[in-house]
C-alpha cells in the first residue's frame, strides 16, 4: 500500500482512498476522518442548519453576533470567534480581529499603495487584512 499526501493551502481539504476493496483499514480511515471533521450548526430564522467547514466562505463578527457567510446565505453562529477558529483548524486563517477566512474560498488579494491588503472572497464578500495578521496571512498564502 502506498500513502501520498498533497499539501495545497488553497484547496479544499478532503481524503480520497483508492483501494481494491473495502477492508477494516479503509473503514478505520473513514471513521478517523469523520470524527475529525467538525460538525457545526448555524441558525436561520429559528431553523437549525448543519454546516461543514467546506461550506463556509468566512466567519465574521458584526456587533455582538457571529455569522458564517456561505455561498448564498448568512447563518448566525452561537460560538465565539476564537472557539470557531480552534474548531475550524488549518483550513481557516484569521485575517483581522473580526474575520476568519476559509483559505480555499479566497478569490484574490488586492494590494493598495498604502500597504493594506484587501481580500475578495468567491462569494463577493470583501474584507481587509489587519497589520497584526499581515505576516501570518502572507506566510499562509505564500505572498512575498
Amino acid at each position: 500500500m502506498r500513502c501520498e499526501i498533497i499539501i495545497d493551502p488553497t484547496g479544499e481539504e478532503r481524503v480520497v482512498v483508492h483501494a481494491k476493496r473495502e477492508s477494516e483499514l479503509t473503514r478505520a480511515i473513514c471513521r478517523l476522518v469523520e470524527e475529525r471533521t467538525p460538525q457545526l450548526v448555524g441558525y436561520r430564522n429559528g431553523e437549525i442548519v448543519p454546516l461543514t467547514p467546506a461550506q463556509i466562505i468566512c466567519v465574521v463578527v458584526e456587533g455582538d453576533r457571529v455569522f458564517a457567510l456561505c455561498e448564498t446565505e448568512r447563518l448566525q453562529m452561537k460560538q465565539r470567534l476564537y472557539v470557531l477558529e480552534e474548531a475550524l483548524g488549518d483550513g481557516f486563517v484569521k485575517i483581522n480581529q473580526s474575520c476568519l477566512a476559509n483559505v480555499g474560498k479566497v478569490a484574490r488579494f488586492d494590494a493598495s499603495v498604502s500597504g493594506t491588503l484587501k481580500v475578495k472572497f468567491k462569494n463577493g464578500h470583501v474584507d481587509y487584512v489587519s497589520r497584526r495578521q499581515m505576516k501570518t496571512v502572507k506566510e499562509r498564502f505564500g505572498i512575498k
